[in-house]
């Protein structure tokens, strides 16, 4: 890991402030439906092909027959497999997920880099208002400046 450089701070802790923002990463995800994730089996239908010699083929045709409740034809292809034929529209098997956004968090906390001394940390609404008080705090230091 690189060590961070950093400018010693000419005055204590308890004298500054930090104006952050905080993008969590999308990390958590929640179900979805086809339409919402524009799921191509159901705008356009799908084939599902089964090997019914097998017990696993055997619990698969056994469910879309008569669990599935979904509107299908059926047929054997050459190969003797079962070929299920399902029509555009309707709910696929495939399981669907979309991300959860999760918006920034505006913050300005007390202190800086070596921490917090007051434990004060405030939570904008949104980015107009942190902005808006990082602009008045920009102000009033140069205002301090400026009168030396």
């Amino acid at each position: 890991m690189r060590p961070i450089n950093r400018i010693t701070p000419a005055l204590p802790v308890h004298a500054y402030q930090t104006y952050q923002v905080v993008a969590p990463p999308s990390t958590h995800w929640r179900p979805a439906t086809c339409t919402e994730v524009d799921c191509a089996a159901y705008q356009q239908g799908w084939k599902s092909v089964i090997d019914e010699t097998s017990d696993l083929g055997q619990r698969q045709a056994y469910y879309i027959r008569r669990e599935s409740g979904r509107r299908f034809t059926e047929h054997r292809n050459e190969a003797g497999l079962t070929v299920f034929e399902f029509e555009a529209g309707q709910r696929c098997f495939a399981p669907h997920q979309v991300r959860l956004d999760r918006p920034e968090v505006y913050l300005v906390r007390a202190g800086d880099f070596r921490g917090n001394p007051t434990g004060q940390v405030r939570r904008h609404a949104n980015a107009a208002d942190w902005t808006e008080d990082f602009a008045e705090h920009q102000g009033r230091l140069a205002d301090v400046i400026e009168k030396g």
